[in-house]
């Protein structure tokens, strides 16, 4: 047998996909009358990472859906040096069905992390954070910074109003002196190790659980 004519290894074929579901039973006569289903992903299947009720449903059905029971706080976090976080909040955020993230300081972000999550949940940018401030005082939301800082009361003992704004910073220098100065309160979370921080994601993902577990 040449090389050419070699069997291929079974461990080089590209993975089988395991999530979502293949076209509609029955083909086009059995397709829902709903102007919330795509075409084309009843005809092709649905692999998108979206729960089962909103498979099939076009990507703006879905953002209506979740616009009309969004909770009411909001994510906002320091973008100074591209934190590659940011994605990974966004995606918590709609994981947790937050109104809103705001983007402060540069407008690009890395969305690698957000696994298209953004296309699903809202994000406004702010050119810095008088900016930022100017809009959440507008909205009359008070401002809760998460930072492990002196005076900072933990998160399970802390006040989370039902309407507000979560306000993260960046990995290693954290938040920056004027989001300090601006929020109502600060807030951080125990911890029980060596190090003195966790990353800023899981921190996110941390409080914005905390937050659901007493208003979801």
């Amino acid at each position: 047998m040449t090389h050419g004519d070699a069997t291929p290894d079974p461990q080089d074929a590209p993975p089988v996909p395991t999530h979502g579901v293949g076209p509609w039973p029955g083909g086009p006569d059995a397709w829902p009358d709903d102007p919330r289903y795509d075409r084309e992903l009843l005809a092709e299947g649905d692999r998108r990472n979206v729960v089962d009720p909103y498979r099939y449903w076009t990507m703006d059905a879905i953002v209506a859906d979740l616009d009309a029971r969004r909770h009411p706080f909001h994510v906002a976090i320091e973008n100074w040096q591209h934190d590659l976080n940011i994605g990974s909040i966004v995606r918590s955020a709609n994981a947790f069905l937050a109104a809103e993230v705001h983007i402060i300081g540069k407008r690009r972000w890395n969305r690698r992390g957000a696994m298209v999550t953004d296309r699903y949940q809202h994000v406004r940018h702010h050119e810095d954070v008088a900016a930022f401030v100017e809009w959440a005082q507008g909205e009359d939301l008070p401002v809760l910074a998460i930072d492990n800082v002196d005076g900072s009361v933990p998160v399970d003992r802390a006040e989370l109003p039902e309407a507000c704004v979560l306000l993260f910073g960046q990995e290693g220098p954290g938040l920056s002196p004027e989001a300090l100065a601006a929020a109502t309160g600060v807030v951080e979370i125990t911890q029980y190790g060596s190090t003195r921080s966790i990353n800023a994601a899981s921190a996110a993902a941390v409080v914005m659980y905390e937050w659901c577990r007493r208003w979801a």
